[in-house]
């Protein structure tokens, strides 16, 4: 394991051990799979893992202006990984579809005809995949992993690869990269290499969930301020909450992790029960079509008007008759 530029590097055994020690604050529910396009396999010499991580973070700082890399982690072609945009963070990586996601990005382009991915990345692909979902008890299901293809590039709809969409990750990506593909090569891989399937499903579901309403907010070692920080969570992450004491929120269900509740929102989790639904800028018919959710996607609901559920900190409603709430 070595850090150089904030980024930590790490075989797939590393990591595999790495992601249990992760205290993470926000309800991850999706994982995003990607490939990088460039750089390529052309651009790895097997020694520049630091360099590329870095170049790519000054691409998505420097020229997409956005505030960091975009994704969590990148696997390169000798199978290592490395860490990227802090995981208490979404991604920048699918537009409109980041919210409550992790991202890989996997080094090479994977189109047919271009990079044949090597076995040794592979290999790291399914393991560290299959690692970060058994650490957010992400099911194994094309509903909740997820590739860039499958979203349209101009309203961030799911369309299954229709419309207007990018390759991502790749045409030849274990097999393809439609959901058919990832249903027949991908899935089957992840679930081999768990000891026990995933099913979703929370043995001890929290009390409730609620979204941060500060910039940052700290989560202390136990419920006053008196006691340390361990760290902080950000803006708009949808937190589980499993006890409370007087104005603290206990966020954890195994550690002591607390956070200060006159700063956390209710909301509610929800399920779409329609094949797709569209999204609305407000909550009538009357307002403008903003984009789609589809069928068993899971949203958080943050404010309820009529028949109408508003499932983000923007303007984005859906009907209320559409979705089935935890």
């Amino acid at each position: 394991m070595e850090t150089k530029f904030g980024f930590t590097l790490m075989n797939v055994s590393e990591f595999e051990t790495w992601i249990t020690q992760q205290n993470i604050a926000r309800t991850v529910l999706f994982l995003q799979e990607h490939h990088t396009f460039s750089p390529s396999y052309q651009h790895f010499n097997g020694d520049n893992h630091f360099k590329l991580q870095k170049g790519m973070r000054n691409h998505h700082v420097n020229n997409n202006g956005w505030s960091d890399i975009g994704q969590h982690f990148t696997i390169f072609p000798d199978g290592k990984v490395a860490t990227g945009r802090s995981l208490e963070r979404s991604p920048a990586c699918i537009f409109g579809n980041n919210n409550h996601a992790v991202c890989i990005e996997n080094v090479g382009f994977f189109d047919t005809g271009k990079d044949q991915m090597n076995q040794s990345q592979k290999n790291a692909i399914v393991r560290i995949s299959a690692a970060i979902c058994k650490r957010f008890n992400i099911p194994i299901t094309t509903d909740r992993i997820v590739y860039h293809h499958w979203f349209d590039l101009s309203n961030g709809n799911r369309t299954n690869g229709s419309g207007t969409t990018k390759s991502c990750p790749g045409t030849n990506f274990f097999g393809g990269n439609k959901v058919s593909d990832c249903e027949t090569n991908f899935l089957p891989m992840l679930k081999s290499a768990l000891d026990e399937p995933i099913t979703g499903d929370l043995p001890s579901p929290p009390l409730k969930y609620g979204y941060v309403t500060a910039h940052a907010l700290n989560i202390r070692k136990g419920p006053s301020s008196s006691f340390s920080v361990l760290g902080q969570t950000t803006l708009g992450s949808v937190l589980r909450v499993h006890k409370v004491k007087g104005r603290w929120y206990k966020i954890s269900k195994s550690k002591e992790e607390w956070v200060y509740g006159n700063y956390v929102k209710d909301v509610k989790r929800a399920v779409v029960n329609a094949d797709v639904l569209n999204v609305r800028s407000g909550p009538s018919v009357s307002f403008n079509r903003v984009g789609s959710v589809v069928k068993n996607q899971e949203v958080f609901v943050y404010k309820e008007k009529g028949n109408w559920s508003k499932i983000s900190l923007d303007e984005l409603w859906v009907s209320s008759k559409f979705i089935d709430f935890s």
